[in-house]
């Protein structure tokens, strides 16, 4: 194509685009011969049967007209060749997909599809990805962290988002001046200004991608807790406890999905929709208290770990610096990295924990089962503990808590009413993992079972000391991930007559300093509750995360979804259950923890 006069020539990537769109509309079967360019002008003999797909190919001078299109032919040829030779090589084909099916550039049946001309326009001039979704293995992460930004089904993205998603297209309109394509989003009116900040998320999530995606939402840092768990229960009423806390998460699940499935929206919209403003409030304090327990609960477990760590490296019964001192260096971090205001940033981060994870529980599986088989099971295993069960009720409820990101992942799924048979199977797969854990590190290491239960493994291993550093570490930079949703929402109450720091330095600093307050409130609690982690996750579980998971949904259900006498009953009995336990077990840890 010729460049206009005074506009910048197109460059190679512009040019294999519009090869790539004009052959779509050549016929197929034929193909140009290539002789470099030398004489483009000459009537050619027919090119040489040449291997593909389609089998052997004609010279396009036999059509109509060919001599005259033959540029076209050439140049699609001259592609499909460049194509061939790179999938295996480069990285940005691979990236987006030319390689695996997944491809940038549309088809012509993708374009008769009302909206397709729009799209095409749209991909051909995006240029502002984010690294990390360039990359295959990454990208999932990256779409997963995502997810934090609807936690809970709310609008949670930050309007000092530097992503284009969170409202660049409004700052251009407010000034008057045309957003630039590259800037342009499929979700953004033709005309209007934009009332949300964030763009609506497609739903277009297949059954095995939201498998994964469930999987990530449930396994976490809490699987390395279970151990100490059961050693505080007893094996066998531990793991009693793990399947019926599964049991009764899973119907929680349920009941909040019947309440989505007649209001819609996220969790606060639901529960401002039954009963009114005050409950969305309700919902979105226990949400925070929740996401701000499960951040001390990490900053404690990276202190703990990193003073058997040093313990090892040093080989001495003390480590070189205080649990206070190792909760005061994480604060250094976790300042700057929870002024990140895109949460995409973090992929790298849960990358890395997932990574961890796997690492740890596989050691433990193999340590384990070659320990009990060749020195049986430790002769201090119990069945049933009575001094400190209720310990492994708080835990347990902590391991399971998940409820955040249950609405926004079946939002995101193309054929939503597969959504809750695919969560019942993720139960049951997390049950058999968690308790499988519990008990096979409880039976191998019994009574002598520890809070971080790396440090029960040979401290000599130089794998073992490498797994607990980047366990720690993983855990570290994940903990703004968890943080996230928190900050926005306390941010949303606070800020809300000028939310936006992207035009005032003040409001944007302001805005720092208040989440660097909050970093250091966290850090204080950390500080009180270190050294007795296995009592603070049981204390977050219980009085954090039960009237979230099981008293709220069965609420929400009674008053806004229940029609029968026996489903009202069996919500009462739901709500009744779940506050008893959260008083009985939150009293008994704070009495045994304090007094």
């Amino acid at each position: 194509m010729e460049a206009r006069a005074g506009s910048p020539l197109p460059s190679d990537a512009d040019r294999e685009r519009e090869a790539l769109v004009i052959s779509e509309h050549l016929p197929a079967g034929y193909s140009a011969e290539f002789d470099g360019g030398a004489n483009d002008n000459t009537t050619s003999a027919p090119a040489g049967p040449t291997s593909d797909a389609a089998g052997s190919l004609e010279s396009s001078l036999k059509l109509q007209g060919g001599d005259m299109h033959r540029d076209l032919f050439r140049a699609a040829a001259r592609t499909r060749m460049h194509k061939r030779a790179a999938t295996f090589h480069s990285p940005r084909l691979q990236a987006t997909g030319d390689g695996d099916g997944d491809d940038d550039v549309l088809t012509i049946a993708d374009h008769m599809v009302p909206g397709g001309f729009r799209r095409a326009f749209i991909q051909q001039n995006r240029n502002d990805h984010i690294w990390a979704s360039r990359i295959p293995v990454t990208r999932n992460f990256v779409e997963f962290l995502d997810l934090y930004g609807s936690f809970a089904g709310e609008d949670l993205a930050d309007s000092d988002d530097e992503a284009i998603e969170t409202g660049d297209e409004d700052d251009d309109e407010d000034d008057g001046q045309q957003p630039h394509p590259s800037r342009a989003s499929e979700n953004r009116p033709l005309l209007g200004r934009r009332k949300s900040t964030r763009a609506p998320r497609t739903s277009t999530a297949s059954t095995t991608k939201t498998f994964f995606t469930l999987l990530k939402a449930f396994i976490g840092t809490g699987i390395m807790f279970l151990p100490k768990a059961f050693n505080n229960g007893g094996i066998l009423f531990s793991s009693l406890t793990m399947l019926t806390v599964a049991v009764v998460t899973m119907l929680a699940f349920h009941l909040l999905l019947a309440c989505k499935a007649k209001y819609g929206g996220g969790y606060g919209d639901i529960g401002q929709a039954i009963a009114g403003p005050r409950m969305r409030s309700l919902i979105l304090a226990s949400v925070t208290l929740s996401q701000l327990g499960f951040v001390c609960a990490g900053i404690v477990f990276v202190a703990e770990n990193m003073t058997s760590f040093f313990k090892a490296v040093y080989h001495s019964s003390e480590s070189p610096f205080s649990a206070t001192t190792l909760v005061l260096a994480q604060l250094v971090v976790l300042v700057p990295l929870a002024f990140i205001r895109n949460i995409a940033k973090l992929g790298a981060a849960a990358l890395l924990a997932d990574v961890c994870i796997l690492l740890g529980v596989s050691y433990i599986y193999y340590y384990d089962i070659a320990h009990i088989a060749t020195h049986g099971i430790h002769k201090t295993v119990v069945l049933f503990n009575p001094d400190k069960y209720f310990l492994t009720i708080g835990s347990a409820i902590f391991t399971f808590e998940g409820i955040g990101l249950i609405l926004p992942i079946q939002s995101s799924m193309a054929k939503p009413q597969r959504f809750e048979p695919l969560l019942g199977l993720i139960m049951v797969i997390i049950t058999v993992l968690y308790t499988s854990v519990g008990a096979l590190c409880y039976a191998t290491f019994g009574s002598n079972t520890s809070i971080e239960i790396i440090d029960n493994y040979p401290q000599s291993s130089a794998f073992v000391n490498a797994v607990q550093f980047l366990y720690s570490v993983a855990v570290l930079v994940g903990t703004p991930v968890q943080l996230f949703p928190a900050l926005r929402i306390i941010e949303g109450k606070i800020f809300a007559s000028h939310k936006s720091g992207r035009k005032s330095a003040r409001t944007k600093w302001t805005k720092n300093a208040f989440r660097t307050f909050l970093v250091g409130v966290c850090g204080v609690v950390s500080i009180l509750g270190a050294g007795n982690l296995d009592r603070f996750v049981a204390l977050i579980g219980s009085f954090a995360c039960v009237p979230l998971v099981y008293i709220y949904p069965a609420y929400l259900h009674y008053k806004g979804v229940a029609e029968t006498r026996a489903a009202r009953l069996g919500d009462v009995v739901f709500m009744v259950v779940g506050l008893v336990c959260m008083v009985f077990t939150t009293v008994i840890t704070v009495v045994n923890s304090f007094f």
